[in-house]
């Protein structure tokens, strides 16, 4: 049994050491963004003198509610009207087509240059969709939005100019939030957010490391895409994997934190599902095809270390999950093998790799709220932490998957149209939730770490106690929120 006890330790240990090494590299891109934050912002590039064909591309799946929101938004976009083309890329196969079809013969009436661009099947979903659209354009520009955004009139005009400089393949641009106030998952999923995009990604720029595109709210260069391989839909992150093979050819990226993209966020927990295990399974999956290419390349060791933990983030969920189920008997372990005391003295060291992920996302949440304390910040950021912690079931299944190679179709995040606290999810279509085994599981899991805290208060050894309660609040929630919302 000393061997199995052993054992177990040495994996918590595996576990703690993969998660501080993660931490670790947020705490250096938190010092980059923070540097170059004190820098002064060059000026933006002049505006060219002719302004470049740019098509923008809306991929479309069932978005009843927000497809006229999103054409009229790209339709307002400011830009030379001879210069702008818009392609509403429609996979629907409800109203959504017909919808689409009328808003888009009202704004062609008014003299703007927009096709309804209808497949015959989805084949490879949205990447499939952006492929299917690009030999539809002679754009030498394609800016990219999804359903839920509504890009602000002078989108345009404030990153083409940055494609003056030639090895510029990409411009990114922050997203916002049109609905953060709306509830606790949605504020929640604000603050996450904006650490990626207030410090991760101004981090790794100023590092020369690696970024990404996001999926929408940019605007790529014809010749990148097609230099690079084009769109490929062996992925469910079509846009991490693109970004990869990009910057692997040396095309250079554009972060601009200043230009914003607003959107929706998912208010309802299956909807939030259905994003992170596409997330989280596509990061796998491309980690799984591009992280061998990163490791024999002739990259800095710097980009290369910050590229492994880039595209292995998502397994940090995998490593929590197997952290927090093991954590339960090595309180009993801790009392059975005393003489083990040095090993658990040094394991608890590790915890400190919880103050690097403070700053981190302390720093977001200044940029963010200027004017807010420590106490608030604190508050959401325990209930963060617990609510990641508590989606690590269900987000681990997905990085077992895509590390595994396993095929599975692109499920996107339902739209409500929700904006600040206004509309509701309740009663609309296209919900993905229902009360299925892994929400059985994730409240039998809140029981076990319940289980946890009486054994340690029993025990009366509380050095898991903060642990097993932030577990049993995490999880807990997750179930609440799962039963509810599947009703």
């Amino acid at each position: 049994m000393k061997e199995l006890e052993i054992i177990l330790l040495a994996l918590y240990g595996l576990c703690l050491t993969f998660i501080l090494g993660f931490s670790l590299s947020q705490l250096q891109l938190t010092r980059l963004a923070r540097r170059a934050y004190r820098i002064p912002a060059p000026p933006a590039p002049t505006p060219p003198a002719e302004w470049p064909l740019v098509t923008v591309q809306l991929p479309v799946y069932n978005e009843l509610y927000v497809v006229e929101r999103i054409i009229d938004a790209a339709a307002a976009l400011a830009y030379p009207r001879d210069k702008l083309h818009i392609q509403v890329l429609d996979d629907s196969t409800d109203e959504t087509v017909a919808l689409a079809a009328t808003r888009i013969a009202w704004h062609r009436a008014q003299g703007i240059n927009i096709d309804h661009i209808i497949r015959s099947d989805r084949e490879g979903f949205k990447a499939g969709a952006l492929k299917h659209a690009l030999n539809c354009t002679d754009a030498e520009l394609v800016a990219i939005f999804d359903a839920d955004f509504v890009p602000e009139p002078d989108f345009l005009l404030r990153t083409v100019p940055y494609f003056s400089n030639a090895a510029v393949g990409v411009v990114q641009t922050r997203w916002a939030h049109l609905n953060e106030e709306y509830s606790l998952l949605t504020e929640l999923q604000a603050f996450a957010l904006n650490a990626h995009f207030y410090v991760e990604q101004v981090g790794r720029l100023a590092g020369g490391h690696f970024i990404n595109f996001n999926g929408t709210g940019g605007v790529w260069r014809r010749g990148c895409i097609e230099d690079s391989g084009g769109w490929h839909s062996d992925t469910l992150t079509e846009d991490l994997d693109l970004s990869y093979r990009a910057q692997l050819r040396n095309w250079e990226f554009v972060y601009l934190p200043q230009v914003v993209a607003p959107a929706e966020l998912p208010a309802a927990m299956d909807a939030l599902k259905s994003q992170q295990f596409r997330w989280t399974k596509g990061g796998a999956e491309t980690a799984r095809k591009h992280l061998g290419s990163v490791l024999k390349s002739s990259l800095p060791f710097s980009t290369k270390l910050h590229a492994t933990f880039h595209l292995l983030n998502s397994t940090v969920f995998l490593s929590i999950l197997i952290l927090s189920v093991l954590s339960v008997p090595l309180v009993f372990v801790r009392q059975q093998l005393p003489e083990l005391e040095p090993v658990f003295q040094l394991a608890s060291v590790f915890l400190l790799t919880l103050l690097p992920l403070v700053y981190y996302y302390y720093t977001a949440w200044r940029y963010d709220n200027p004017a807010a304390g420590w106490g608030a910040f604190l508050r959401k950021f325990l209930l963060f932490l617990a609510v990641s912690m508590g989606l690590a079931l269900h987000n681990s299944r997905a990085v077992l998957l895509g590390l595994m190679g396993r095929r599975s179709a692109f499920i996107r995040t339902p739209k409500m149209g929700l904006v600040r606290r206004q509309g509701t999810w309740q009663g609309r279509r296209y919900r993905t939730g229902r009360f299925d085994g892994l929400t059985v599981l994730e409240g039998l899991l809140m029981l076990y770490f319940l289980f946890g805290i009486g054994a340690g208060l029993y025990i009366g050894d509380y050095g898991l106690l903060p642990f097993h309660l932030l577990l049993v609040v995490g999880y807990g929630l997750v179930f609440y929120y799962s039963v509810r919302h599947s009703k």
